[in-house]
């Protein structure tokens, strides 16, 4: 993101109190993707849940949190957005306690869904809040917004792991005590002030999502999801580790999936069109999860297929969001919430399918499913790439590049 060079003439950590509040409850939001991931045997074997029931947790949380994109930017834009990030907060804190408190599966499932909500609402308005207050211009903002980001996405499942050691409930009272603490911090030092509202209307993602290039895009974002999520959600499994062997190697992935997100895609996109280098990443990552398959049952070639799995999806969330950016003359802040919207719905099937195919079969065809996925990707992006003209014409703005990027990449 070429946005980030003029950010270095400032000092980026020297921000108002409001952005690191923000920032913070950024961290835990984005923490909140891959904190169950440890802890998913220990939940399977506590409560007598099947694989594919204890993978409908990503499934009920992927599915109202994609629905609910498609109507946050008309609720934000109608009550403001200190408003829409607390009432997020609020329903995240509410419902990952009744998790813990939960005795039965069903029940977490359930209010996982409560939590996709929260979710759906506090990212979808995190980042414009940053960029409005933040010293030092969008640019420092951005860079700002991807240190939380990559922050969250690393550290939830090593905390995971390490509440999970203790109790599979552990994680989710976690949540709830720093969530406590984000909500607090957005309510006394998120000054509303003279916010000015402009009302988007409800049909604004389904406009969006009739134009060629953002459909082609969110398609292959769909097929591309199910691979994310069948390296994020599945993988924990065949592993055969505990919540912290589990939580380390995600805290790895984490790590992987930040650094190219952040330094190595930008670099990459200097060099190469948009297309091309979606058409370059995606055949790497189904060969990835091919690798896997192959070696499902060796642990140690399972950890490293997941740690390259992490370069490879943080070089394509980067890709796709600058993709979405050019994709449409629509607000693109609506254009990439309608995005989001299908490409979470994508997420949402893959976790309980790829249970579903190893109890039926064994632990690499659902490797080998993602792989699958992952090619359709690419297919449709190869043969839509007529449609993606516009993409690879363009250098995406930075201030709504991040808004893509808070609202893309927190899958």
């Amino acid at each position: 993101m070429s946005a980030h060079a003029p950010a270095e003439k400032v000092n980026i950590w020297r921000q108002p109190a409001q952005v690191w509040a923000v920032a913070f409850a950024c961290v835990i939001a984005f923490m909140g993707i891959g904190l169950v991931d440890p802890i998913l045997p220990a939940i399977a074997e506590s409560l007598e849940a099947t694989p594919v029931e204890t993978e409908l947790l990503f499934t009920s949380y992927l599915v109202v949190t994609g629905l609910a994109m498609l109507i946050t930017s008309w609720i934000s834009s109608r009550i403001g957005t200190k408003a829409t990030l607390l009432i997020g907060l609020g329903l995240i804190v509410v419902f990952a306690l009744l998790c813990a408190l939960s005795n039965s599966v069903d029940a977490i499932i359930g209010f996982r869904a409560g939590w996709g909500l929260g979710n759906a609402l506090f990212i979808s308005t995190a980042l414009a809040t940053i960029v409005g207050a933040a010293s030092g211009g969008s640019a420092a903002a951005i860079i700002l917004y991807e240190a939380a980001l990559g922050l969250g996405i690393a550290i939830g499942p090593l905390v995971g792991g390490i509440l999970g050691e203790v109790s599979w409930r552990g994680p989710f009272f976690g949540v709830v005590a720093l969530m406590v603490i984000g909500f607090v911090a957005v309510l006394v030092l998120l000054r509303s002030g003279d916010e000015k509202r402009t009302k988007i209307p409800l049909s604004a993602p389904f406009r969006a999502l009739r134009q060629p290039a953002l459909m082609v895009l969110a398609i292959a974002a769909f097929f591309y999801n199910i691979g994310f999520f069948v390296l994020l959600a599945f993988s924990p499994f065949p592993l055969g580790f505990g919540a912290m062997g589990i939580g380390l190697t995600f805290f790895g992935w984490g790590v992987a999936l930040a650094i190219t997100s952040v330094w190595v895609a930008p670099i990459m996109l200097r060099r190469l069109r948009r297309s091309t280098a979606m058409i370059i990443v995606l055949p790497l990552l189904a060969i990835d999860l091919i690798v896997a398959a192959i070696f499902v049952e060796t642990p140690a070639a399972l950890v490293a297929c997941i740690i390259v799995g992490g370069l490879l999806l943080g070089l394509m969330n980067t890709i796709l969001t600058e993709s979405v950016m050019e994709a449409t003359d629509m607000p693109r802040s609506v254009a990439s919430s309608a995005y989001s919207s299908v490409r979470f719905l994508g997420g949402a099937i893959a976790p309980p399918v790829a249970a579903a195919l190893w109890h039926a079969t064994n632990a690499s065809v659902p490797f080998l499913f993602a792989a699958v996925a992952i090619l359709i990707s690419t297919a449709k992006i190869l043969f839509g790439r007529r449609a993606l003209a516009r993409i690879d014409a363009h250098e995406a703005d930075a201030a709504e590049e991040a808004v893509a990027v808070l609202v893309g990449d927190a899958a």
